[in-house]
């Protein structure tokens, strides 16, 4: 429902000389060390000359030493091919480089198989510029005294790793600005942390925003007609993504929606807080959304009771109808709840309208039928 994007940058060390496409004028030739190395490691050749050339130009390189690190780290070694051919910036990383990561890292990831795990998916977050070294530290310190679970700190760093090399202090700035609309909202100080490390994980990119953007979409909402008590709901159903949102778009979805269900503004408050979607989808996903549900059938008074199905794309949708329909459930007159949920949740629902379907109900006060 929430397009969640994890990605990053990874920035080689200072210490080293800045990559380049060299002119075509100017030699191009490789460094064969660093491609004899990553051959002997069944790396992906091919696949780093046509994506990153430029690395196997590059002079130092530590080709052995950085396949040693993650060797001693667990690695198999179709793991670390599979890295390298991602990720062929490693090589260019110095050897104390990338054990003060390693440390780093295990500070609050101390299982290494799990940091192999990590270091696969996200290779650019590990292999870092050296001079981001004090700002990390800083901030798995300052994250640690805020009592937040090791696995969130891990996760913040490996899916958004530009929020551990920024400065400090435009992290606690963010944090202080969640927490004070949470309080400000009636949020109880027991639940805070629980609240805080939920947010952090669902959106970690939260923190690269900035402070306004939190104030200014709470100030609109709250202009909309949202109570404090139903602006604190909104803002842990929206998560962190309440920071992806502006208050131009948010008036030009609420806007059409209202318009498209005919509903008063009371009406829509509810229906967002049941579905934050209708926020956050532009209105040209939106009026796809209502196309395919009226195109298949379905009543808006029925979208407007579980506005929840706006968040399934129309073919997801019409292969869920289809698939009730042969189960002789039809939901253009049923309920659509059922149709809610991710694959897991409509297969538990499928399973259990199938059940019922299947055993009928005892009903105890039936007269039993005795032998003849």
């Amino acid at each position: 429902m929430l397009r969640l994007i994890a990605t990053s940058l990874c920035i080689r060390a200072t210490a080293l000389p800045l990559p380049r496409r060299p002119c075509a004028t100017l030699s191009s030739a490789e460094n064969q060390q660093t491609v004899e190395a990553l051959y002997d490691l069944s790396v992906d050749i091919q696949k780093v000359r046509k994506l990153k050339g430029w690395v196997l130009r590059q002079s130092p390189a530590y080709t052995k030493e950085v396949a040693d690190m993650l060797k001693d780290m667990g690695a198999s070694g179709s793991i670390i091919a599979q890295i390298l051919a991602v990720h062929p910036e490693a090589v260019l990383c110095h050897p104390e480089q990338i054990q003060a990561q390693r440390e780093l890292w295990m500070s609050v990831c101390p299982k290494q198989k799990e940091l192999v795990g990590i270091i696969e998916k996200f290779p650019a977050s590990f292999f870092t510029s050296s001079s981001h070294h004090d700002n990390q530290r800083n901030n798995i310190a300052y994250f640690q005294s805020l009592n937040l679970n090791k696995r969130i700190i891990t996760k913040l760093m490996a899916s958004a790793p530009q929020s551990f090399s920024q400065p400090v202090e435009q992290n606690e700035l963010m944090v202080r600005t969640l927490q004070q609309a949470y309080q400000d909202l009636g949020g109880e100080e027991a639940n805070m942390k629980i609240w805080l490390q939920k947010l952090l994980s669902q959106n970690p990119f939260v923190l690269l925003k900035p402070p306004e953007v939190l104030r200014q979409n709470l100030l609109f909402l709250r202009a909309k007609g949202f109570s404090t008590a139903e602006l604190l709901r909104l803002l842990s159903k929206l998560k962190g993504f309440v920071t992806e949102l502006n208050p131009d778009s948010m008036r030009r979805t609420l806007a059409y929606s209202q318009d498209t269900m005919g509903c008063s503004e009371e009406e829509l408050r509810e229906i967002v807080l049941n579905c934050p979607a209708v926020l956050y989808y532009p209105d040209i996903i939106l009026a796809e959304r209502f196309k395919g549900l009226l195109g298949a059938g379905i009543s808006m008074s029925q979208i407007k009771e579980t506005p929840t199905v706006l968040e399934l794309t129309t073919q997801i949708v019409n292969y869920r109808i289809q698939r009730l329909r042969v189960r002789g459930y039809d939901a253009r007159t049923g309920s659509l709840e059922v149709l809610n949920g991710t694959k897991k949740d409509f297969e538990m629902s499928y399973g259990k309208l199938k059940l019922g379907r299947e055993r009928p109900m005892f009903n105890p006060v039936a007269p039993l039928k005795g032998d003849d």
